[in-house]
């Protein structure tokens, strides 16, 4: 498993502007598997799948592994701390969101009175 540097919001924006991708993701968020189980749950060819892999491990979002017992065995892990500049910016997003709502009570409150 490499040590990769952290992943920028737009880079998994992009990455994840792929629904097939999307779902993938969301499998991998609830276990580890392998190629052939993603394709079959996301109903793609395996070479199809191959591609979006490709993809999601270039962009960082996943990682794989081989077991030492069989290294012909490849599993796919989401790589959680990928999605920490997606956190970053919704979290900015919202907050930016509650200021406005709240200045807009105030502005309703004053009109109020």
């Amino acid at each position: 498993m490499s040590n990769q540097s952290p992943v920028s919001a737009d880079v998994v924006f992009e990455v994840l502007a792929d629904p097939a991708r999307r779902r993938v993701v969301q499998l991998l968020g609830a276990s580890p598997r392998r190629a052939g189980e993603l394709a079959a749950a996301v109903g793609m060819s395996a070479p199809a799948m191959s591609r979006h892999l490709r993809v999601l491990l270039q962009a960082g979002v996943i990682i794989d592994e081989r077991p030492a017992a069989d290294a012909r065995m490849r599993y796919f892990r989401l790589r959680p701390q990928s999605m920490e500049a997606l956190r970053a910016w919704l979290d900015q997003l919202q907050a930016h969101w509650q200021e406005q709502l709240a200045s807009f009570g105030r502005h309703i409150q004053e009109r109020a009175q």
